[in-house]
């Protein structure tokens, strides 16, 4: 199967954003879906302050 340039710009994009930490919404989406039907789906905007406070909520030992 030969790979369409819409396909390989969806695996780039997904891929530049977990190396910058980022994981991907719609991933998310449908692992919640399908594993835990029961929890409310959060907004995008949600996702990414829950994510972004998990990164960076400066419990570690470091300085800076």
């Amino acid at each position: 199967m030969k790979p369409n340039l819409q396909s390989i710009r969806k695996w780039a994009v997904q891929t530049a954003r977990l190396c910058c930490g980022v994981p991907d919404y719609d991933v998310y989406v449908k692992h919640l879906r399908e594993h835990h039907p029961e929890r409310e789906v959060p907004t995008y905007a949600e996702f990414f302050r829950e994510r972004q406070v998990a990164r960076y909520k400066g419990t570690g030992g470091r300085c800076c």
